[in-house]
This record gives structure tokens, C-alpha cells and sequence, in this order.
């Protein structure tokens, strides 16, 4: 079972094709629960949520009382998850639902509670402007050098993890731009899987080139000293 986390804001046009899209790329491939978090949107992403969870049973929706960003909103949904396994997309319809059957089928078959996995899509072919992909690739560049998390794409919001994993990683805003390093950090291990990328026709980015940039310098140097004092021992349990 599956609980699909997509935290928005101002998406109000991009909505309803999404959650169809959801619907129908797992109709028959996994129970599942739609988490919509409205990190403080002042469109009409309110309205819409209201009359698409009107529409499918199996949409929630989760509010902020202002916008507190992307990961904050993720961190939200994770916790309010009911199964075990979570999946995450961009409100923006960038990423293509069809890719979470994919996702899915890689899982490992043992007991996500104690399970230190991560999916995370490589997008193979951006359909961005060329300023954006050039920081992308920039950006990706220097973490996985400095990182060495062996992940050329940490920035693509298709994921798969165990929702017991997410909630056992030291949390911090922008995490979700680092989840590989930080699984890797416990002792797991991330997998990544080649998935579409679309450009985006309704709405706008809520990222700039510049403004990722210095975060980004900020939180990288903070994963550092994170991965520097990382301590996995492997435990057993004597028996008897």
C-alpha cells in the first residue's frame, strides 16, 4: 500500500490532470492514498482540493497557514501518511505519473519498517529553459562531488521510500534535495531510475536560478558536516 505525497502551491490549473493522472497510473497497481499539501497557496488551489476530495475517496488534503516550503510540506505529508511506503511528485505536472508503477516495481520485497532504500528518478531528457538546466547540472555536479552520493539527479521530486526511513533522517528545510546522501549517511542505499520529464503549461516555477543557488551552498555544507560525524553501526541482538 501507497501513500502519494504531492505538496503545491498556487497550482489551481494543474490539479485536476494530475490527480486523473495518479488515479489512473495505479489502477491496479497498488492501493493507494492522494496526500495533497496546500503549502499556503493564494490561488484557487483551496477550491480545487476541496472539489477533487469530493471526487476521490482516496484524496486528502493537508493545509499550512502560509507557505513554509517544499520540504516542510513533505515532511507534513510523510507524517500524515497511513502505509508504509511513500512516493512523492511535484504539484506542477512536470513529473509523469505514469513513472510510479516503475518506481514501484524496483521496491525491495522485505519489511519496509526497518528497510534503508530510496527510488529517486533521473530525468533523462529536461524540458526546462536552458539557464535552469545549466544550474541543475552545475548544482548536481558539485554535490555529487562533494557528497559522492552517486546520484545525477537529486533534484527530480519522483521518490520512493519506506515512510519509517523518512522520519528516522535528521530533518532540516530543503532535505528533499539531499535524501540520497542522508539514506546513504544511515547505511542504505539509493537507486536511480530514469523517468520523463515535461515541461510545465499551467502556473510558475516557484524557484529562481539564484535563490536555489546560495541555499543550496548553505545546505551542502551542512550535509558535510552531517555526513562527517555519521555513525551506523551494524547492531544484532544477542538471543538466547
Amino acid at each position: 500500500m501507497l501513500s502519494i505525497v504531492i505538496p503545491v502551491l498556487n497550482e489551481a490549473e494543474n490539479l485536476r490532470p494530475l490527480t486523473e493522472e495518479v488515479a489512473l497510473s495505479l489502477q491496479g497497481v497498488a492501493e493507494f492514498e492522494l496526500i495533497y499539501v496546500d503549502d499556503g497557496s493564494s490561488d484557487r488551489t483551496p477550491e480545487v482540493l476541496t472539489e477533487l476530495r469530493r471526487e476521490h475517496p482516496q484524496l486528502r488534503v493537508l493545509r499550512h497557514d502560509r507557505a513554509w516550503g517544499q520540504s516542510t510540506a513533505l515532511r507534513s505529508g510523510v507524517l500524515a501518511a497511513r502505509f508504509d511506503w511513500v512516493a512523492t511528485l511535484d504539484g506542477d505536472g512536470q513529473n509523469d505519473p505514469a513513472d510510479l508503477p516503475k518506481l514501484w516495481a524496483a521496491r525491495p520485497q522485505e519489511n519496509p519498517e526497518n528497510l534503508r532504500w530510496l527510488a529517486i528518478g533521473h530525468r533523462v531528457d529536461r524540458r526546462d529553459r536552458a539557464s535552469k538546466r545549466f544550474a541543475s547540472r552545475f548544482a548536481n555536479g558539485l554535490r555529487r562531488r562533494m557528497l559522492r552520493d552517486d546520484t545525477p539527479d537529486t533534484g527530480c521530486g519522483i521518490k520512493l521510500f519506506p515512510r519509517a526511513l523518512f522520519l528516522r533522517l535528521p530533518w532540516f528545510n530543503h532535505i528533499h534535495r539531499y535524501l540520497p546522501a542522508l539514506v546513504r549517511r544511515e547505511g542504505g542505499i539509493s537507486v536511480s531510475i530514469p523517468v520523463s520529464h515535461r515541461a510545465r503549461t499551467e502556473g510558475k516555477s516557484k524557484y529562481g536560478v539564484f535563490d536555489r543557488a546560495w541555499v543550496g551552498i548553505w545546505d551542502l555544507c551542512g550535509v558535510m558536516w552531517l555526513n562527517r560525524r555519521a555513525a551506523t553501526p551494524s547492531v544484532t541482538e544477542e538471543s538466547e
